[in-house]
């Protein structure tokens, strides 16, 4: 019996029902530019992780100027326990999809535009150059536009990180979501170590780009459990850090363990700048594009006054 705490990862048993605390309340999504998006994106036949993912902070973000565009389709091939992203087999990889998230980008001015995808673990090559080709179009159409890219693993092959990497990306986010013991029912698709290797990577390969990483807490994770995860991730070079609150997409996703308070994750935004990271967004409501239009100046502001030092 010595080894069932190693597999039993979450209690999946049905949750005494918790009220949602009054500071994850998010504002309804109103504004010009939020009604724009959501006109543009559906007439280029665009899809956005923001409305997918059913992000909390979709009206704020927009309306800053920042959005989150979803690449490959709007079908994952892995069926992590959190993520409100349909599952299934996706249709073929459209190559004309770059072009028109670069049209949207330009006809809405945005400022920092945001990249991800689902996985295609069906061709993570062949996603790897739409991501590539997708920051070359934004690039062109709209040369003072900010890019970051949110990308999956690609199941660790380094000819499709060197793609998106050589595309220029201006910050390089992959999350690690979850700490290591929860990942076999949390994204059972994926490997620690793996995610570890391409934030390593991406830093040897760019010293200078920003790297980002972010993790969900309320899944039955412990503070010492995260904090070993900041230094891994902080050992590795990673420059900006996202910590925000899982929330349950619908009856058939993972169970929430518990609602972090407001300072709690003021203490873990400490407990992350003590290992290194140079700018750290933590709160209830924070996913991994929130406030992204401010991770590159910030990040590479410190970057400049380290190296002078």
């Amino acid at each position: 019996m010595a080894g069932v705490s190693q597999i039993v990862q979450i209690d999946l048993r049905p949750p005494v029902r918790q009220p949602k605390p009054g500071w994850l309340k998010a504002k309804a999504p109103v504004g010009e530019n939020f009604h724009q998006l959501k006109k543009l994106a559906r007439a280029l036949d665009l899809h956005t992780v923001c409305e997918s993912a059913q992000c909390p902070n979709i009206g704020e973000c927009w309306n800053h100027g920042t959005a989150t565009f979803m690449l490959l389709g709007d079908v994952c091939t892995r069926r992590c326990g959190f993520c409100a992203v349909p599952k299934g087999r996706p249709g073929p990889i459209d190559g004309r999809e770059p072009r028109r998230v670069a049209e949207a980008v330009q006809r809405l001015a945005l400022r920092h535009a945001v990249v991800t995808s689902v996985n295609r673990d069906d061709d993570n090559l062949g996603g790897a150059r739409v991501f590539a080709e997708t920051i070359r179009e934004i690039r062109r159409l709209s040369p003072s536009c900010r890019v970051e890219v949110l990308i999956p693993d690609f199941q660790g092959r380094e000819d499709a990180l060197r793609t998106v990497l050589e595309a220029a990306p201006d910050v390089l986010n992959h999350n690690t979501e979850t700490v290591p013991r929860l990942y076999r029912v949390v994204r059972p698709g994926a490997r620690y170590g793996r995610s570890l290797r391409l934030l390593e990577a991406a830093r040897k390969f760019c010293p200078t780009m920003v790297t980002k990483s972010g993790l969900m807490v309320g899944l039955g994770e412990t503070t010492a459990e995260l904090v070993e995860v900041f230094r891994d991730l902080g050992s590795r070079g990673v420059d900006v850090l996202t910590i925000g609150q899982y929330l349950r997409p619908s009856r058939d996703h993972l169970p929430i363990a518990r609602f972090y308070t407001p300072e709690e994750f003021q203490f873990l935004r400490e407990a992350a700048l003590g290992c290194g990271f140079r700018h750290v967004e933590s709160g209830p409501l924070v996913r991994s594009s929130y406030h992204a239009h401010e991770h590159v100046p910030a990040a590479s502001t410190l970057l400049e006054v380290a190296e002078s030092g």
